[in-house]
């Protein structure tokens, strides 16, 4: 027979107390953290502590396991008890020490942990219920490990259990026969249970959440930590004797105080946030674009055909090829600079079959790249030479091919870790290598060099007609800041997070379909120890609207993978072809880019190296000819895809990624 009158009388007295405690220490974290959010507007002049002093308070659920008979030398029940249950008073001051922008910490606690309980009632051999509850208790310390996973409130704690025994009494009663109950009642039996440990070792794991119940920019914190934590049965056999062991599940709170440190850090840092948004401008410009021509062909890895992407003729669309009306297969999809320009760097193979075939004196070698090795890359370079002899007619004399397994200028440096598969991809390739001007960019005879640039004619809105969002200062001051561009009628748009000092956003995803309008600008910025800061200005922003006949220039230039100097090749190019063409009272609107392979953060500081770089050469180049008259732009754009030329899904998007884009607009 089992019943569970013993656990509910002989723990009423102490639930009482615990349940109290518990209910003060709710009470309490409601009322406190009330008050959290008026003491966190306070300005911030302390830090998080890493030091944290307090006392911990709970109910140990504990659980026996096992049997017990032999209680002392001086008393043994007629009869063993098995199992059983109770409840008892855990108290414990503690010290805690985690650093906040840390996940690991350490805690201890010692203190009071009752293991306190009834075991199941059985029936003695004249046939009366018998009842058995004991009072262990112990000093107990608990050094643990604390790890918080996601760097926030939520924390997991591990570690072991020293317990040293301070009590260890029993109380048996022995109840009536039910067949005769006008018997006289058995006097309990009190005493001390023998052959107690007076020593365990076992081990606690847990998990709690730490609740701030002020700012952590006051000197003085504090935090609430309701906390559960399971301690096994292991190494917890309170008598030395017999099979009793003990499970406990423990649930409770700690309150904790710490004192910060004065924060060096400036909780309103010195930036300074303007919007520059240009009026319309009544230009219908065309842009006449000088496109560069990459003189490689992409392979798929594991493959050493001519991938699909790639335009593929007919020998009966030979005749009707022309490289300079590409760009008016591509208007049908005009959504973007990519699809139009890929367009053209797509019919790389045809444009090349097409200049061979106008310039018999021509010849190439074909070098094909493969990690497979030399063979590998030669059937690569074979596909490339037979579609030019097959479609074009190309003598087979004039291509030569060869094998490597690496390119002579290699993405993947020795050592590098990260990102590989997309190195290695861009690594996969055909290079088409010359030394005949007539398929080289000008005054290049170098064999590496990229073919002649492909020039085309297009419309759009120019660079100069983006809004754009200048925070002086903030990559110093924050780690992100974004934006939040609210119209008349309410309407929110939200752009970032940034972390460059500028960013430009065409006026038209502003605007949509809207010719104008008045919109409130909001800056909010993340500072490196925490803090928001936030900015307001207003702007009122015209859509770009074509009027008159103008026309501007643009050129492009290529960078090697992780470089930020130009490929030597280009500088005679800025310096020879772009700078001569730049007329008086001029403006050269520079943007660089990169890929978006490696931390964001480098690839903004490289792209803006790269305009930097550009920007130099075309100066020094004006300086020698003595003219003064020519207005710089000059913003780097990382990896940003919102503003990125081309997309990043293929290794010849990403190499045209790395690059600065050079735009020449007429004076005003």
């Amino acid at each position: 027979m089992i019943s569970d009158k013993n656990f509910n009388k002989g723990s009423r007295a102490t639930c009482f107390p615990i349940r109290l405690t518990i209910k003060s220490l709710i009470l309490g974290a409601v009322i406190l953290t009330g008050i959290q959010a008026p003491l966190q507007a306070q300005d911030a002049t302390f830090t998080k502590p890493s030091w944290w002093f307090g006392a911990a308070a709970g109910a140990n659920f504990n659980f026996y396991n096992g049997s017990t008979q032999n209680l002392n030398a001086s008393f043994t029940p007629p009869m063993a008890f098995h199992d059983g249950k109770g409840m008892g008073l855990y108290l414990a001051p503690l010290v805690e020490f985690h650093r906040p922008e840390s996940r690991w910490g350490v805690m201890l606690q010692a203190g009071l942990d009752s293991r306190r309980g009834s075991f199941e009632e059985v029936i003695s051999p004249c046939n009366c219920p018998a009842k058995l509850s004991t009072d262990l208790s112990y000093i107990t310390v608990e050094p643990s490990l604390r790890f918080a996973p996601f760097k926030s409130g939520f924390y997991l704690m591990a570690g072991p259990r020293l317990a040293f025994n301070v009590a260890k009494s029993f109380t048996y009663e022995l109840g009536k026969n039910p067949e005769f109950p006008e018997q006289a009642a058995t006097p309990e039996v009190k005493g001390d249970l023998s052959n107690v440990e007076k020593n365990l070792i076992s081990m606690q794991i847990g998990a709690g959440y730490d609740i701030p119940l002020s700012s952590q920019y006051k000197q003085t914190q504090a935090v609430l930590s309701p906390f559960v934590s399971f301690q096994p049965y292991f190494g917890q056999s309170p008598r030395s004797t017999e099979t009793w062991t003990m499970t406990t599940f423990r649930v409770g709170a700690a309150l904790k105080f710490g004192r910060g440190h004065k924060n060096a850090v400036i909780s309103d840092p010195q930036v300074q946030f303007s919007v520059n948004s240009p009026a319309n401008i009544p230009a219908d410009r065309r842009v006449r674009e000088t496109f560069p021509l990459r003189n490689y062909v992409y392979f798929n890895l594991g493959s050493t055909a001519i991938p699909t992407r790639y335009a593929m003729l007919g020998q009966d669309q030979v005749k009707d090829f022309k490289e300079d009306q590409l760009e008016v297969s591509a208007s049908v999809n005009p959504s973007g600079r990519s699809a139009r320009e890929m367009t053209v760097y797509y019919n790389v193979l045809n444009i090349l079959g097409d200049r061979m075939g106008k310039n018999p004196a021509t010849t190439i070698t074909l070098v094909g790249s493969s990690e497979k090795g030399p063979a590998d890359g030669k059937a690569m370079a074979t596909s490339v030479k037979e579609y030019l002899t097959g479609i074009f007619g190309i003598d087979a004399s004039r291509i030569s091919i060869e094998g490597r397994d690496k390119p002579k200028i290699p993405s993947e440096q020795p050592g590098g870790t990260l990102e590989l598969g997309l190195l290695r991809e861009g690594d996969h390739r055909v290079s088409i290598e010359s030394s005949s001007p007539d398929l080289l960019m000008e005054f290049q005879t170098d064999p590496g060099a990229p073919l002649k640039p492909v020039e085309m004619t297009v419309q759009e809105a120019p660079l100069d007609s983006y809004v754009s969002f200048n925070v002086a200062g903030a990559s110093e001051a924050f780690s992100s800041w974004s934006l939040a561009v609210v119209d008349e009628n309410g309407t929110a748009q939200n752009f970032g997070p940034y972390t460059q000092d500028s960013v430009s956003i065409p006026g038209k995803t502003i605007l949509g379909n809207r010719p104008e309008g008045d919109y409130k600008v909001t800056m909010t910025g993340q500072t490196k120890s925490g803090e928001t800061v936030t900015k307001d200005t207003s702007a009122h922003l015209v859509t770009w609207m074509p009027a008159t006949d103008e026309e501007g220039m643009r050129f492009s230039v290529i960078y090697e993978f992780n470089q930020s100097e130009a490929i030597a090749m280009y500088e005679k190019y800025l310096t020879d072809i772009v700078t001569p063409k730049i007329p008086a009272g001029g403006t050269v609107s520079i943007h660089g880019h990169t890929d978006i392979i490696g931390d964001e953060a480098n690839n903004q500081k490289l792209s803006l190296a790269r305009a930097n770089n550009v920007r130099k050469i075309i100066e020094n180049s004006l300086t020698k000819a003595g003219r003064s008259d020519v207005k710089f732009e000059a913003d780097g754009f990382g990896e940003d895809q919102a503003s990125s030329p081309f997309e990043n899904k293929y290794p010849e998007e990403r190499a045209y990624n790395r690059t600065v884009i050079i735009d020449i607009i007429p004076g005003k």
